[in-house]
This record gives structure tokens, C-alpha cells and sequence, in this order.
């Protein structure tokens, strides 16, 4: 009989170690190393038992008929973006944010939106008091809903309340990291408590077919805490992002088994809590500036919605020998792409010079396609040339210099149309996308036609002049 295993789990970030010792090697925890036995919790086998003979399953073609998941729409459009049309019954929704970052009320209005409809919504709050959650509604003008509220953070006396009595529809549970079972001897907020907590709450909305809503701290790198496994349990992962300096809240899904992912929902933070922002781009267009060099507008792409942001670029020349670079928004690798890319193929020098990058109003860009948008906007500051206030950038960059075509290039074109932005720059080979379209599209082919575009656009000059 092959020996048992025995493995040790850091309570503080879930790292795996052979043998125990005083501090983690991964997280630099101390006396947070436990002994695990690993025939039990997530990927576990039975107890110790007699092997018995397995019963065989029924096989089914994978072309039958298909029943479309049964939701429960909120009515927040927003909220039902993101969730792909509505909270799937018998579902598990994880949301992450900072602290602060308007979780609860996000929540707290859902549930008052849902119990409105005539469904039966339990919020269970592990962090505060039947009197703190009460405030919170009346300021939110939800304190006249049937939303029925609970303090506990005990497993097994959550899933006997919510066991009496008639099945509830949406269960909210703020948060994970206050759970605790009786069944695990370790404190609340540790691998072990989170992960028999989920892992009970889950059970729970399966067998009920309950819509259940989990919500997670983060950690400083902007993770969800507690174990990774989390995240592949449940079946939508939700993240809840913002600057404390701005006012507007971004729902990004990351994960979600019953519908689109990189779906972002957009909120405005105000005194009587959080309002939907229908059309994000003239949200993140607002503040903008049309006669200052160094402002770019990108077109860009989050999950099927079409977003406008300002690229805002500043390069300032240095006397230091190292110049600085600081990105507000954006990948700094990609920054130091770009500025490598322009200096080599398009006799660009920026290696005496400071560069600030930002992105207006705190927003986050993740996808490649903004480096013609950013390369616009770096040219424009260092020449001094406010670029054209109707035009939108947009496309990718290679390492040779060439700009490589996007995806939903006609969708970017479309919401700039309708923001009214008349002309474009993106990757060239789109005159398929000029039959239909009506914006002007000026198509690069590589970074230098960019450069030379922006350098002959001198009120004094004629169209066609070349870069210095």
C-alpha cells in the first residue's frame, strides 16, 4: 500500500511546501504553515472505505436540444451587461474590489431592485451590523424593500437559515474572508475557512437552484485573497475597479461560464449611491481638452462594447541621466515598446526626454490596439501640435514598425461616428470597412506614415511634408 502524502498549506497565500517551516518562502507570512491532509477538501477522494463497484452514467449525442439558462434580471442595465442578461439561478458570483471601492452598495441596490420584482433576496453581512446594512439602504432609497438581512458569519448556521423557510432567490453574502466552519480548526480568513465556506455555500446553490453572490477582498497586487481554487469554483468571477479621486466605479467580468467575458458595466458614485453611465465615452471625453498637444483619442474595445478614452501623453526634455517614464493606466513594457519602435524606424528621439503617460479619467486599457493612439499622442507632445479634435486613433504595433490590424475595427468607427469624430488613423487593408463606414480613414501601413501625417499637419505648412 502506497504511503500517505502529507503536504503543508501558508494559511496566507495557499503555497504548497514539502515540510513545515517557521515562515513562507512564497509570502513571507510567519507561523502560517499548517499540515493538510490531502485526502480531504477540494480534490480529496472519500474516506477511508471499502472500494465499491461504480454504476455506469447514461450517454447522451452532443447535438440535442438545449434549454437556455434560466435569469433573474436585476433591471440595472449595467449590473445585466456584465452578468450577460441577469443572475443565472443556481449560479455562484464572486465580486472582488478595494476596500471602499462601493461593493456592498452595488449589492445592496440589486437586492432592493430584485425584492422590488417579488423575489425573495437574503443578504447575509459577516463585516457589520443589522444597523450599519440598515443605514446603508436608507441612504440608498432601498430601506422600503423586502430584502431580508442576517449578521453571521457561521457556515452552518447560514445554510440553516437559509434552509427555513421558502427557497430564496438571490443570496448575498459579504464576504468570504469572514466565514467560518465548524469543520475546519483554523481562523476565519485563512485557505482552509474560505475554501470549506465557498465550497458549502456553492453546494447550497446548486442543490436549491438559489442565485448566490460571494464577495471576496482583494489583496494589494489587486487579486482576489485566499486561494486560486476559489475563482475555478464559482462560475462567474466579477471585479469592481475605480480611483478613490474619481467619481465613476468599472464592473469587469474576468470570468463567466454563461456568458461573455471582458464585459465592463460603468457607474458614476454619488450621494444617493451608484448611478449607471449609459454612454461610458462621452463620460471619459468630458474633461477634454481640443486644443492642448499631446491628447489622443483611442477606440478601443471592451468585451462587445465600444469605449472612446483620451490618450494624454507629456515628453519633457531632462537633465538627468536616466529620463523618467511613468504610465498611469497602461502597460509600461508597452510604453517602452513603442518608444523603442519610434526612435529606430522613425528617427524619433525621446532618449533625452521625460514621457508621462495617462490615460483620462483613471481608466484602465489592457488591449494591444492602443499603441497607434499612445504613439499619436507622444509625437504631439514632443512637436508641440495639438492633433485634430474630429479624428480617432487606433491599431497595433510591431516591433518593425508596421501597424497591424484590430479586431471590431467597424464597431470602433461606428461609436465614433456617433460621438462625432468624422475621421480616423487605423491599420491599413480596411476598404472593406470604408464601404461602410462614412468617418474619413486615413490607413497606416506602418508607424512612420503616422509620424509623417502628424508632422505636416503645421497650420503653415502643406499637406505632404515630412517629418524632421
Amino acid at each position: 500500500m502506497a504511503k500517505t502524502k502529507t503536504q503543508f498549506i501558508c494559511q496566507s497565500c495557499g503555497a504548497v511546501h514539502p515540510r513545515w517551516a517557521g515562515r513562507c518562502d512564497a509570502c513571507g507570512a510567519w507561523n502560517t504553515i499548517i499540515e493538510d491532509n490531502p485526502t480531504a477538501g477540494i480534490g480529496g477522494g472519500p474516506v477511508q472505505r471499502a472500494p465499491r463497484k461504480g454504476n455506469p452514467v447514461a450517454l447522451v449525442a452532443l447535438d440535442g436540444e438545449s434549454e437556455e439558462a434560466p435569469r433573474i434580471s436585476s433591471r440595472i442595465a449595467e449590473l445585466d451587461r456584465v452578468t450577460g442578461g441577469g443572475f443565472v439561478r443556481g449560479s455562484a458570483v464572486l465580486v472582488g474590489g478595494d476596500p471602499g471601492i462601493g461593493k456592498s452598495t452595488l449589492l445592496m441596490q440589486a437586492a432592493a431592485a430584485l425584492a422590488r420584482q417579488g423575489n425573495r433576496v437574503i443578504y447575509v453581512s459577516g463585516e457589520e451590523a443589522i444597523a450599519q446594512v440598515r443605514l446603508r439602504a436608507k441612504r440608498l432609497g432601498a430601506a422600503d424593500t423586502q430584502v431580508l438581512l442576517a449578521a453571521e458569519t457561521n457556515v452552518e448556521d447560514i445554510l440553516a437559515t437559509l434552509s427555513h423557510g421558502a427557497r430564496p432567490d438571490l443570496v448575498i453574502i459579504d464576504s468570504i474572508q469572514t466565514l467560518w466552519s465548524d469543520l475546519a480548526d483554523s481562523a476565519p480568513g485563512t485557505v482552509t475557512q474560505v475554501r470549506t465556506g465557498v465550497q458549502a455555500m456553492i453546494r447550497f446553490a446548486k442543490q436549491t437552484g438559489a442565485a448566490m453572490v460571494l464577495v471576496g477582498h482583494v489583496t494589494k497586487e489587486g487579486q482576489i485573497a485566499g486561494p486560486r481554487v476559489v475563482e475555478h469554483m464559482v462560475d462567474a468571477v466579477l471585479y469592481f475597479e475605480g480611483e478613490r479621486g474619481h467619481h465613476y466605479r468599472i464592473l469587469r467580468t474576468v470570468k463567466n461560464r454563461f456568458g461573455a467575458t471582458d464585459e465592463i458595466g460603468v457607474f458614476e458614485m454619488g450621494d444617493s449611491g451608484l448611478r449607471q453611465v449609459a454612454n461610458p465615452s462621452e463620460l471619459f471625453l468630458g474633461e477634454r481638452n481640443e486644443k492642448a498637444p499631446g491628447a489622443a483619442v483611442f477606440a478601443g474595445i471592451e468585451g462587445t462594447r465600444p469605449v472612446l478614452v483620451e490618450v494624454q501623453a507629456l515628453v519633457a526634455p531632462t537633465s538627468l541621466g536616466t529620463p523618467r517614464r511613468a504610465v498611469v493606466g497602461w502597460d509600461s513594457a508597452r510604453l517602452s515598446m513603442v518608444l523603442a519602435v519610434l526612435e529606430a524606424h522613425c528617427g524619433v528621439r525621446l532618449g533625452n526626454h521625460d514621457v508621462y503617460l495617462n490615460i483620462a479619467g483613471g481608466y484602465r486599457i489592457s488591449e494591444p490596439a492602443a499603441d497607434v493612439a499612445v504613439a499619436a499622442a507622444l509625437i504631439s507632445s514632443l512637436a508641440g501640435l495639438a492633433l485634430p479634435v474630429d479624428c480617432v486613433y487606433f491599431g497595433e504595433i510591431s516591433l518593425s514598425g508596421a501597424v497591424r490590424p484590430v479586431a471590431h475595427a467597424l464597431q470602433r468607427l461606428r461609436e465614433a461616428e456617433k460621438l462625432g469624430f468624422g475621421r480616423a488613423f487605423l491599420p491599413a487593408g480596411s476598404a472593406e470597412i470604408g464601404k461602410r463606414s462614412s468617418a474619413g480613414l486615413n490607413e497606416l501601413s506602418g508607424l512612420p506614415d503616422l509620424v509623417a501625417a502628424i508632422a505636416g499637419s503645421k497650420p503653415s505648412s502643406q499637406e505632404g511634408h515630412g517629418a524632421d
